[in-house]
């Protein structure tokens, strides 16, 4: 690939008239890129106003540099800096050309006045000019510091706008094109292209020719083609339009206090990420980041009404009722949220209307009354896409979000968070369901690889190697074959009786490998008003 250096210089060098845009930011670089010109000008007056200060080298030459970095990181096409005077004596030079090179800076322009520098339009004649021999030891210095063979140093001749006259303009023209420099932009202050043009006759073709037609704008391009210019820089019209459009809205939002007049007035939203390159990073992800780590989902199974709990779910689900001053489904979401996972999904059944937590999405199960907790895994894992791994989990059930982490983590096809705090009586009671696997978790000592091999109510306490949380994770490849033993075991045990345990033992049973994770403690399933009561203290565990 050619490098941004040798791009710059073979349109310095060619036959026609070639052109660049001012940009002043990394959005504005890639801007000009995409109108297709050739070229970029980082222009010291535009640079400096998007800090808000002035053209006065109040900006140092290192935030001017962070700043390029930025523009050319986002672009492929070279960037002409606007180096004003070199930001000091030839050994400022230096190091800045070395610099420049090392953010793939294609070019530096430096202009014939003194540090600090002022503006060109603002005073100009009372401006002095460089010393002529010190500003060529500037030239010869970054032409000397350079690496990259085809690094351009334009110098810029300001004699006109100091109001020296052709003859000036001349000699320190020749003076800097020996001294090496690769072209010369000449300025002129005029509303008309009479200095140029006079200079471009005098110089002839000695070297390229650069021109800023800020005064003069109103010059047809034809006159630049025809006297053989090189190059033409449009040197601060991206930061003025904006400048334009940005108080416009500015004073119409403020006076009408409504998005309404200034929206098909802006960009929208989707075109800022555009530009910044979004859609490229989240195909990278899908390329470089684990699916575990970027497209995790969980789906809450919420449609039941609860009837152990009595009067409470009388006009509301379980997964309503107030647990610390809020729902149990918002302590769920908010364990979810606290390890990334933003996109929940919640099937609803038992007063659906009464679920309305925001930024969820909801999936509803009208037949929650004739269905069990597998048809409802069903629907929601229906509307959900295959891309990433889904975390399925009760709506009654509330866990450690140290613990949950553990599970988004794994990266396994299939696994179950189990508890090893198996002992704790709290656990021995009717609903629970043991689980047996193929090594057992002795203290903190942890399997390399722990499968699971039954998940069972009634299981031989002999065979206890934990407590299954209800917290189960499917991989989005393994999403189909889920969905299709899932149906199968509907079939066989009817809509009511079959549940997610009787998945979880159906996939065993085929041969898949169900990784099992641990977790101790710190997790509480609500099922009576009893645990109701414990809540309290387990909240003050979290």
């Amino acid at each position: 690939m050619e490098s941004k250096a040798s791009q710059f210089g073979r349109m310095l060098r060619s036959d026609g008239l070639s052109f660049i845009c001012e940009a002043h930011n990394g959005l504005s670089a890639r801007i000009v890129e995409e109108a297709g010109f050739e070229g970029i000008w980082g222009s010291g007056l535009a640079l400096s106003a998007q800090y808000g200060v002035r053209d006065n080298n109040e900006a140092s030459w290192t935030q001017v540099l962070d700043m390029l970095e930025f523009m050319s990181d986002a672009t492929r096409i070279p960037i002409l800096l606007d180096g004003d005077t070199g930001y000091g004596n030839f050994n400022n030079v230096r190091r800045l050309v070395k610099k420049l090179e090392q953010r793939d800076i294609a070019a530096v322009c430096i202009e014939d006045k003194l540090f600090p520098k002022t503006n060109s339009f603002v005073q100009g004649q009372a401006q002095p000019l460089a010393n002529l021999d010190e500003f060529c030891g500037k030239i010869k210095a970054g032409k000397d510091a350079q690496c990259d063979d085809d690094f351009s140093i334009v110098a810029r001749v300001e004699a006109f706008i100091a109001g020296w006259g052709l003859s000036e303009a001349l000699h320190r023209a020749e003076a800097y094109h020996d001294a090496g420099a690769d072209a010369i932009l000449i300025h002129s202050g005029q509303s008309v292209p009479d200095e140029v043009l006079a200079f471009k006759r005098e110089w002839g073709d000695r070297c390229p020719v650069v021109i800023i037609p800020t005064k003069y704008f109103t010059t047809p391009t034809q006159v630049f083609e025809k006297h053989g210019f090189s190059l033409v820089i449009w040197a601060n019209h991206l930061l003025r339009a904006s400048i334009t459009a940005m108080q416009g809205a500015a004073r119409s939002l403020m006076q009408d206090r409504t998005l309404l007049a200034v929206e098909d007035h802006v960009a929208p939203v989707p075109e800022v990420f555009r530009l910044q390159g979004t859609e490229e990073l989240l195909e990278a992800e899908k390329r470089y980041l684990p699916w575990h780590i970027w497209s995790v989902q969980a789906l809450v199974l919420a449609a039941s009404r609860g009837v152990a709990l009595g009067d409470l779910t009388l006009n509301r689900p379980k997964a309503m009722v107030e647990l610390a001053g809020k729902p149990l489904l918002a302590h769920i979401v908010d364990a979810y949220n606290a390890i990334g996972i933003k996109k929940i999904t919640v099937v609803r059944g038992y007063r659906k209307e009464t679920i309305n937590l925001p930024n969820l999405h909801w999936v509803d199960n009208d037949a929650f009354a004739e269905t069990g907790e597998l048809v409802s895994m069903i629907e929601g894992l229906e509307s959900l896409s295959a891309d990433g791994g889904i975390i399925v989990s009760y709506g009654d059930v509330v866990l450690n979000e140290c613990s949950l982490q553990i599970l988004s983590q794994s990266s396994d096809d299939l696994a179950v968070l189990i508890d090893s705090n198996w002992r704790d009586e709290f656990h021995r009671r009717r609903q629970t369901y043991y689980v047996h696997c193929t090594s057992h978790q002795t203290g903190h000592a942890y399997a390399s690889r722990v499968l699971v091999k039954e998940i069972d109510p009634q299981m031989d306490a002999r065979q206890w190697d934990g407590v299954w949380t209800g917290f189960f994770k499917i991989s989005g490849p393994m999403m189909a074959t889920v969905l299709e033993l899932a149906r199968s075991i509907i079939e066989e045990r009817g809509r009511r009786a079959a549940c997610l345990p009787d998945l979880i033992n159906g996939l065993v049973n085929s041969g898949r490998e169900v990784r099992a994770l641990y977790a101790t403690g710190y997790w509480l399933d609500i099922d009576s008003p009893d645990d109701l009561l414990r809540a309290a203290s387990f909240q003050r565990a979290l």
